[in-house]
């Protein structure tokens, strides 16, 4: 069993959540470049698909065999883990830890439901919901970037209106409105920021 980890006070984990194709790489990319706070931790997630073209691991995700992936599962070293899309996603439970026991706020960008998982686990997690300002935009987006097969696309697509439907369960919702990353990410910033100062008091224990 790992070890138990009491954050300091006011440190977060931050959910970012939202479908395929909602541009949840480039805000995230924003807000660590417009609004930068040395108390935020991007947690790096592991994923058992091969990288797509621009992707570095060990920077955008940790890629990883399945085999190596399960048994990280079976060792506890993954706070949650998923299986989206027909791969495996997994939060690494040490850089969680480490944000915490730091006072930082772990930022984790998951899919509904490792943020689930996540919830389950840490109730006080803050979960925000990043959503396109149409279907018909998002699908664009997707069809846009050409990292899927049309198969592909297709089941995310359908994913994607499941995990709409669930938008409303999360904290905060944030529209990701055509060419307005910037904004949208100093939405998210504002929202951190602001759940910071209101829960100065508590602790998050893993």
């Amino acid at each position: 069993m790992a070890e138990r980890v009491v954050g300091a006070l006011g440190a977060l984990i931050v959910i970012i959540s939202g479908p395929s194709g909602v541009g949840k790489d480039t805000i995230i990319r924003a807000l660590r470049e417009l609004y930068p706070d040395p108390r935020r931790r991007f947690v790096v997630t592991y994923k058992t698909r091969q990288p797509r073209s621009g992707e570095v691991g060990g920077v955008d995700y940790h890629f990883v065999s399945l085999d190596d992936f399960l048994r990280m599962q079976v060792e506890g070293e993954l706070l949650e883990a998923s299986e989206v899309h027909g791969h495996w996603s997994g939060t690494p439970r040490d850089q969680v830890a480490a944000a915490l026991a730091a006072g930082d706020d772990a930022i984790l960008k998951i899919d509904v439901q490792g943020a689930d998982k996540i919830k389950a686990i840490v109730p006080d997690a803050l979960r925000i919901f990043v959503a396109p300002p149409s279907t018909e935009d998002r699908v664009r987006r997707l069809a846009r970037r050409a990292t899927e097969t049309p198969e592909e696309q297709a089941q995310r697509n359908r994913d994607a209106e499941l995990e709409m439907a669930r938008k409303d369960e999360f904290d905060y919702v944030v529209v990701n409105e055509t060419g307005q990353v910037e904004r949208t990410a100093q939405k998210i910033d504002e929202i951190i920021r602001h759940e910071r100062a209101r829960r100065a008091d508590r602790r998050i224990v893993l």
